[in-house]
């Protein structure tokens, strides 16, 4: 792996896990922000602790070594999270720049960190 790959993987890792670790967190507490959007967005309330759990265990999951399976599971709930939420924004009208930039750049964060992973971290098919 070229030292520039390893310098892309790292960064985007970094912002992903920092970003979905963040998000979880508040999701699970509940925080009147994360509730406010949730409903806004017309999901019941409990979705919070459901997804809050899942980005904090796929954080953990992208970020410990082994596990190549669990990786894969980890980016494709963490792409369809993202790209769920950018969706139900724009379905509901909600165009804020705010609303839209979140999940874009999540969503390039987790398709760099999962393009530029080390070998180590990748399942390899042998056919």
């Amino acid at each position: 792996m070229s030292k520039r790959n390893k310098i892309i993987y790292w960064i985007a890792t970094a912002l992903l896990a920092i970003g979905m670790l963040q998000s979880g967190i508040f999701a699970v507490l509940k925080t009147k922000q994360w509730v406010d959007l949730v409903t806004a967005l017309g999901y019941p309330v409990y979705f919070l602790t459901i997804l809050g759990i899942w980005k904090i265990l796929g954080v953990i999951a992208i970020l410990i070594p082994g596990f190549k399976l669990v990786k894969e599971w980890a980016y494709a709930g963490f792409f369809f999270a993202m790209t769920g939420a950018l969706i139900s924004h724009l379905a509901c009208g909600d165009f804020a720049v705010k609303s839209i930039l979140g999940p874009v750049f999540q969503t390039v964060f987790i398709i760099l960190s999962w393009y530029f992973r080390p070998l180590s971290r990748k399942i390899i098919s042998v056919n």
